[in-house]
């Protein structure tokens, strides 16, 4: 399996908006070396989750084939 580019991107900037937008307005004033180095890592753990999850996500429909066939339901009922 090989890493797509195009979803990295997408996990990375996700992941980006999302700590940025939750944590930098309230660190900024205590932001020291220490908390960078933390901020980092959870930025880089989030950026895994959300890549594995797209991966997971978009190649299950690929491998079912439900893409092609237009049929993708995002409720159980049988409409």
């Amino acid at each position: 399996m090989t890493i797509d580019p195009f979803r990295l991107a997408e996990a990375t900037v996700g992941a980006g908006i999302a700590l940025g937008s939750a944590t930098l307005p309230v660190a900024w004033h205590a932001l020291s070396p220490g908390l960078a180095g933390v901020l980092a890592a959870v930025w880089i753990m989030l950026t895994s989750g959300v890549y594995a999850l797209h991966a997971v996500t978009f190649d299950c429909f690929r491998f079912t084939g439900q893409h092609r066939r237009g049929k993708i339901s995002f409720t159980r009922s049988e409409e």
